[in-house]
Formats: structure tokens, sequence, C-alpha cells
């Protein structure tokens, strides 16, 4: 009963890792290719993520083996790192390319015209 649910966590976290891998490739700006780049892997990562901290829960409980915990604690302090790094180098790269003078596809109005 447990693989498959590990099997859907890791069946969804592969899917929106995929869906972020196509929407980079076919999106046709930089900010629309950022916004599938960090929202879809992240989300595609917390779920792989979940799944081995679900598989760790799994094998801990019988052997109660320091080493399970270990590797859902770290699999847990990855899940952290990503949700709070991942924004933010969404933000400098688009703050970045903003500042160089990309202008968002198909943009008629531009409210940030002259405030960067």
């Amino acid at each position: 009963m447990i693989e498959y649910v590990i099997t859907v966590f890791l069946a969804i976290g592969v899917i929106f890792n995929f869906l972020a891998s196509v929407g980079i490739l076919r999106f046709p700006d930089v900010y629309t290719r950022i916004h599938a780049a960090t929202k879809c892997t992240t989300f595609g990562t917390i779920f792989i993520v979940l799944a081995t901290v679900v598989y760790s829960i799994y094998n801990w409980l019988p052997t109660h083996d320091p080493r399970w915990v270990t590797i859902g604690i770290h699999s847990a302090l990855v899940v952290i790192f990503l949700v709070l790094t991942n924004p933010v180098g969404a933000h400098a790269i688009g703050r970045a390319a903003r500042k160089s003078g990309i202008r968002p596809y198909g943009a008629v109005i531009d409210e940030l015209e002259g405030r960067l």
C-alpha cells in the first residue's frame, strides 16, 4: 500500500518537473520562463522529497535505525532550502532582465517604465 503512495508522489513530482522543462522551452520570454521554472520545479521537487520522507518513515518504523531519521531530516531541509531560495533567485533573474532592458512579450502597458 505504501508503495502506491510513494509512486503517486513521485509521479506528481516528475510530471510537474516535466511541465517546467516544457515551459522553459516553449514560453516566449524570460519572465514566463522564470515562472515555469520556479513554480513547477518547486512544487515537483516538494512531492519528490515528500516521497523520500514517506519512504524513510516507512523503513524507520520496524527497525528504528537512525539512518532513516537522518534521511528524513535532510530531505525536509532540502525542501526548506528550496522554498526559501528558489523565489529569491527567480526575483533576482527577473530584476536583472528588467534592468538590462528586456521587455515582457506582448506587453501593452509598461508600469515599470522609469522606475527601475
